[in-house]
């Protein structure tokens, strides 16, 4: 398994919540090796305690970044990634060290798998490898700019060609490729329609995900996940400022907790705005869910299955999220049970959140159901033995 990202603590962003599960899940039932990159950011402790899981793990040291931020060093970075027909953030995380190692090992293994797309940079045609696309990145600048939230928009066009053709070149060197969604196996397969592409979802660890006991006082709004992330800081912005004042305009009582880790500077502003709170990290994130009425996901952009609500769902909180945040989740249409509210603008955040601070019934049903759902198909065994078959099948192909 290579990651570039350490995928420990579990607790750090979707990647490695995704990643360290996996990896937990296959190392109990087949030998794994671990290749994985780590800097000074991450403790002795951490490193000691995820090689307790996983005895075959080999940390190569992290790439030192070009901080230089002139306009030359701009763009010679940029002359070089479209040389190379490479994202930056791609290059920048590439380890000689460690493509020597594969190059010189690969043939001891079954299967070779990609934990992000970021490490296909890794892998030669004709390996038996698999690539583990958390959400295209080109699906995700598209909609950045479709939905006007990217941060940086002629950065953003200027990239898209090349995110298209990056996409579609590396996609076509795998056995196999896994997405968390049918959006993203859409996306991809028309990249290459003859490769098998199959959609493994995220899960949740039920036991540190509990359904909580009773119902909270107050009227508590949250809103979760890594607070340097772009989509996030957009979402907990568009909160905090849109959604959260006419709100409390008629509920004055509500209060907005921002929790995650690493909050932007531009999130940490969030807490002059009366009712809100920016927590930064927190020991346990469930304790903070259990506390919250609602737990509202207005994202406007990033692609692929949101930890963060399948994260709420299980704990039994109410739930309102936009297409982004429920993507690839059944949680109402015809013929399917109502486990959360959708919205996808203010007035439509508005409606639905006074529709759970007055109904307790529905703020029932959306607990109940919401938990079953989960329990039922996104647990982390249900998601690792999809993920198995995937790669036991790849593994064939290769014999």
């Amino acid at each position: 398994m290579l990651s570039a990202t350490f995928p420990y603590p579990p607790t750090l962003g979707g990647t490695q919540v995704r990643t360290f599960y996996l990896l937990k899940y296959l190392q109990q039932r087949h030998q794994v090796t671990l290749l994985t990159q780590a800097d000074s950011q991450i403790s002795q402790e951490h490193r000691d305690q995820l090689q307790s899981l996983i005895p075959e793990m080999i940390v190569f040291a992290r790439p030192t970044v070009d901080q230089r931020s002139g306009p030359v060093a701009k763009l010679g970075r940029l002359a070089q990634s479209w040389r190379k027909l490479t994202p930056i953030n791609v290059l920048v995380s590439y380890s000689t060290a460690m493509q020597a190692w594969i190059d010189a090992h690969w043939t001891e293994f079954d299967v070779i798998t990609c934990e992000h797309s970021v490490n296909e940079v890794y892998v030669r045609s004709g390996w038996p490898a698999v690539a583990n696309i958390h959400s295209s990145v080109y699906g995700s600048c598209r909609n950045q700019l479709a939905s006007q939230t990217s941060k940086n928009p002629w950065r953003d066009r200027l990239n898209l060609p090349l995110l298209y053709h990056y996409e579609r070149r590396y996609s076509q060197k795998f056995k196999a490729l896994v997405v968390t969604t049918e959006v993203d196996q859409q996306q991809l397969r028309h990249f290459n329609p003859d490769i098998p592409i199959e959609v493994v979802t995220n899960g949740v660890d039920l036991a540190k995900f509990p359904l909580r006991s009773k119902e909270p006082a107050g009227q508590q709004l949250i809103f979760t996940g890594a607070m340097d992330y772009d989509p996030n800081i957009d979402a907990a912005q568009f909160l905090c400022r849109e959604i959260l004042p006419p709100l409390r305009r008629n509920y004055p009582g509500v209060t907005v907790a921002i929790v995650g880790d690493r909050p932007a500077p531009a999130v940490q502003a969030l807490a002059e705005i009366p009712g809100v709170i920016v927590t930064g990290r927190v020991p346990s994130m469930v304790d903070y869910l259990h506390r919250a009425t609602v737990c509202v996901l207005p994202l406007r952009t990033g692609f692929g299955i949101k930890n963060k609500a399948l994260e709420a769902l299980a704990a039994g909180v109410p739930v309102v999220g936009s297409d982004r945040a429920l993507e690839g989740l059944p949680v109402d249409g015809d013929h399917v049970p109502l486990r959360a509210l959708r919205a996808n603008h203010t007035e439509a955040y508005l409606s639905a959140i006074t529709r759970l601070l007055e109904q307790p019934d529905l703020r029932q049903t959306l607990s109940t159901q919401g938990r079953s759902l989960v329990a039922r198909e996104y647990t982390w065994e249900i998601v690792g033995a999809k993920y198995e078959r995937v790669l036991l099948q790849a593994s064939q192909k290769n014999i």
